[in-house]
């Protein structure tokens, strides 16, 4: 129960009086605090910016407010700020979660708020230049843009970039239906092809434009220095057939086998068309122009076991046969034709020639020392004696030798994108150890021509190979963009400007493919160093940066990239296996349609190639064209839902 004072006001009154002074001084106490922390951040951005005053000479004046805003935004990030948003978003401002595009803007905007509500003045340091505002970021993103990737497209939403197939030189058709379904940029990549292919693939483009009144941007990529698995020497020289059985083990359909002359392919014969489960046998001998349908050929396999075939077609070039039975063939067995005469050495036959050694391959378990070298010798798998004890250890040979020079030990190595992991354990000039850290139980496979990556070494290989510069007179000569593989540090960026220069092209696009380690821990200067360009950009990589960087990490770093660039109005193109499934069987996944609809946050979106694109380009159109209404970078766009429509019927009427 509560009682009144001499004043005439109960102890409940003044208790509710004294919390609110005291809620009063508490939030005065945080604004105070608020403004403090914000008022040094600022003064620390603009101390940023002055220090960088060189490099502000070597940027065209035009990209000078885009510079400073990502010298702020590098100054923010550098600073864990999460209690200070929450103390914002308590007060019932910004918290600076989306301030990207104008980050000094956006810490003015809740500092002018926060003198209105305090009647304080806040001493600023006053800015050398006009900053970035809300409205001119956006503005300088969207102009970027244009620049980049060019008009927008006639559908709302992100550019479409499509890689070419090797069918887009041949088949006109396919690149019209191709911009058609609403493609806006080609993707022509110089490590596949030649400079004739590349050719008609743009004058398709051409002609396709000119029919449909559309205009389509042409990109190349470069194919850059690639670090690879060598030759592994071959297997054994084996053809191997096998029928193909029922759940009860019935042949519902016999292997298939053509048996020619030395050299003859089946093609050649114009029999029949060859198919994959052709089995070609190539043989010496006079037996062979005698066979008829019905003949039958018996032979003892590689593994001793007792063979027959049955001819089943045939002409002067060879013959058909087909098996109810696996077999593995070897030059040299001899295949008689059946007879009563049980006399082999008095019956007809042929003798298997010289057929294809089987591609080999390493097999690695977790613990296998695998030794890599800088030599083409070809690589070899482990070898056993015959008690299974390990004789000689795996070995393969890297395409870049130059690499050796930069790996140390405790470096991690990883091959074919990452399905096999290892620890480097031992390094010299001419080769390295690793230790197999990741490989499944039953052990993987490792082939030549497969990936290498490094992504705890800092190489030194330029991003630039002969092949590349060479490609670049063609690119330059023909296409808008040029997306640069590889890169990694300021000195590549040198070295493209260089070339560039010298081709008299310094106006082409250019896209920084971020597709390694070394590059995103770099991004913040390749940006800086970008900005030189009249137009540029940058491609997420999401393939070899998730190999680098580590799966966990990939949508974290994917959205590092997204902000960094937004901050230096750089646009973005999200790449790699986007709508995969629908593009290469027709159906797509769950996990695709989402991951397509989280690239509404880029500038441009990049399809891969597969029979079923010109649908997937339909698809990813409507896809970005319903998701860029309601996400606009990392702000949600609150556009009405029509799902909430006559929920509200039943509220009273007013008398």
């Amino acid at each position: 129960m509560s009682t009144k004072n001499d004043a005439g006001f109960t102890c409940g009154h003044l208790s509710h009086r004294k919390s609110l002074k005291e809620r009063s001084r508490w939030q005065s106490e945080q604004i105070d605090g608020v403004i403090r922390e914000l008022s040094r951040i600022r003064s620390e951005m603009l101390k940023k910016e002055a220090a960088y005053a060189e490099h502000f000479k070597e940027i065209p004046v035009e990209k000078h407010p885009s510079l400073r805003n990502l010298l702020h935004y590098i100054v923010l990030r550098s600073r864990d700020i999460p209690t200070l948003q929450l103390k914002l978003a308590r007060l019932g401002l910004s918290s600076l979660g989306r301030c990207e595009s104008s980050v000094i803007a956006t810490i003015d905007s809740v500092l002018s708020i926060m003198q209105e509500i305090t009647g304080k003045q806040v001493a600023l340091l006053a800015e050398k230049a006009k900053p970035v505002t809300f409205s001119s970021g956006r503005h300088r993103m969207e102009e970027n843009t244009r620049k980049l990737l060019g008009d927008p497209p006639e559908t709302i939403g992100p550019a479409i970039m499509v890689t070419m197939p090797a069918t887009a030189a041949d088949d006109y058709n396919f690149v019209r239906d191709l911009v058609d379904a609403g493609m806006n940029i080609m993707r022509v990549n110089c490590a596949h092809d030649d400079r004739n292919a590349w050719l008609a693939m743009i004058d398709n483009l051409r002609k396709a434009e000119r029919e449909l009144g559309r205009h389509c941007r042409v990109a190349m990529d470069l194919g850059g220095p690639k670090i690879r698995t060598g030759e592994i020497e071959p297997g054994p020289k084996v053809l191997k057939w096998k029928p193909k059985r029922d759940a009860l083990g019935r042949v519902i359909l016999p292997a298939r086998i053509w048996i020619s002359f030395s050299g003859m392919p089946v093609d050649e014969a114009g029999l029949f068309p060859q198919d994959s489960n052709t089995v070609i046998v190539p043989v010496t001998g006079t037996l062979l122009p005698t066979l008829n349908p019905g003949d039958r050929l018996r032979f003892t396999d590689a593994r001793g076991r007792n063979r027959v075939i049955t001819v089943t077609a045939g002409n002067d070039h060879g013959v058909w046969a087909e098996s109810g039975n696996t077999a593995y063939v070897t030059p040299g067995i001899q295949m008689y034709l059946e007879s009563e005469d049980e006399k082999r050495n008095t019956q007809p036959k042929v003798t298997v020639g010289n057929v294809p050694a089987k591609q080999n391959s390493i097999v690695l378990r977790k613990g296998d020392l695998l030794t890599v070298t800088n030599t083409d010798i070809p690589g070899r798998p482990a070898g056993y004696n015959n008690q299974g004890k390990l004789l000689t250890g795996p070995s393969i040979g890297c395409t870049l030798p130059e690499i050796f020079k930069d790996v140390q030990m405790g470096h991690r190595i990883l091959f074919d994108d990452g399905k096999i992991a290892g620890v480097v354990v031992k390094t010299t000039e001419t080769h390295l150890v690793a230790e197999i850290t990741r490989a499944q139980e039953q052990g993987d496979h490792l082939r030549s021509d497969k990936g290498i990556n490094l992504p705890d070494t800092e190489l030194h290989l330029p991003a630039l190979t002969a092949k590349d510069i060479e490609d670049l007179e063609f690119v330059a000569r023909h296409a808008d963009i040029v997306n640069y593989s590889f890169v990694r540090r300021k000195e590549d960026l040198d070295l493209l400007a260089q070339e560039l220069r010298r081709l008299n092209r310094t106006d082409i696009g250019i896209v920084l493919k971020i597709e390694n380690r070394q590059a995103f821990d770099n991004l913040p200067i390749l940006l800086t160093m970008a900005l030189r360009s009249p137009a540029s950009g940058v491609m997420i990589a999401r393939g070899d940066l998730a190999v680098e960087c580590g799966w966990e990490r990939l949508a974290e770093v994917q959205e590092e990239i997204l902000w960094m660039c937004e901050a230096a109005h750089m646009p973005v193109i999200w790449a790699t296996q986007v709508l995969e499934g629908l593009a290469k069987r027709g159906l797509p996944s769950r996990a695709e349609i989402s991951d397509a609809a989280m690239g509404a946050r880029a500038e441009c979106v990049m399809l891969n190639k597969g029979p079923n694109i010109i649908g997937t380009v339909r698809c990813l159109r409507d896809i970005l064209s319903r998701m860029h209404v309601h996400q606009m970078k990392k702000r949600a766009m609150f556009r009405r839902l029509k799902m909430v429509d006559g929920l509200f019927l039943d509220q009273p009427t007013e008398n």
